[in-house]
């Protein structure tokens, strides 16, 4: 069976350097996709540069980070913030404010891109929690769009609900970058059968991620995953890579 793979860097959008270090994955190494966080004001150049490579654009759905398009106001702390932990962010949330707010993100990409995303997943993974899972998957069927799942659950959750997603998940952020060079080739030497998704953040780091808690890993990622050594691994190998609009 045919060995496929998307390899998804989230966060377009959330700084020049991450953009730049996304896009150069592209260039150089496996990254095939990436997801667009627009309530980020995305830098319209960068953005214009990723939608006319062949880089698969999805959307990164945000309820945790920054402020929200709309003004539901289950969706915010006191400060007109959303609440950062993605836990707590889903348990207040009120679901026809949270799809008020992820149809707009979704006109918001339409408008800065020009076409409608790729796929859906979401920013810390705010969609694996009820109701905004729920919320997630409904606008994923009306717009008849894959989306991520990374696990058993979420993956049974989106084939019940029709919806193309991959058949397994690899990815995670920590203290320690996730995507090493090792890490990278090992994944890549034992990728399963099917459609796998690996979720990676790569990007360079510049100023303005200096608050992030997952900032200079990005640049260990990006060596990781925009490498040819990389790329040769994966063409020797015979892993076909592909983005989300392929399934």
């Amino acid at each position: 069976m045919t060995r496929r793979l998307i390899v998804n860097a989230d966060d377009f959008g959330l700084t020049p350097g991450v953009s730049e270090g996304i896009l150069s994955a592209y260039r150089h190494g496996i990254v095939t996709s990436t997801t667009v966080l627009v309530t980020a004001d995305p830098d319209r150049r960068l953005l214009g540069r990723a939608a006319g490579a062949g880089l698969g654009l999805g959307l990164h759905v945000n309820l945790t980070l920054g402020r929200p398009l709309t003004r539901g106001r289950s969706l915010v702390d006191g400060d007109g913030r959303f609440v950062r932990d993605p836990r707590r962010a889903a348990a207040r949330v009120d679901a026809r404010e949270a799809r008020a707010e992820v149809e707009a993100q979704v006109e918001r990409f339409r408008r800065l891109v020009g076409r409608a995303p790729t796929h859906l997943d979401t920013h810390h993974h705010v969609g694996l929690y009820s109701p905004v899972r729920e919320v997630v998957l409904e606008v994923a069927q009306t717009l008849r769009l894959p989306v991520r799942s990374q696990d058993a659950g979420a993956r049974d959750r989106a084939r019940t609900a029709g919806l193309p997603t991959p058949d397994h998940f690899f990815g995670g952020s920590g203290p320690d970058a996730y995507w090493t060079p090792a890490r990278t080739l090992a994944h890549l030497r034992t990728l399963p059968a099917g459609m796998s998704e690996f979720m990676t953040h790569p990007g360079r780091f510049d100023d303005a991620l200096g608050y992030s808690r997952y900032g200079r890993q990005r640049e260990v990622e990006l060596a990781g995953l925009g490498s040819a050594a990389a790329r040769a691994a994966a063409s020797a190998l015979g892993i076909r890579l592909c983005h989300f609009g392929d399934l």
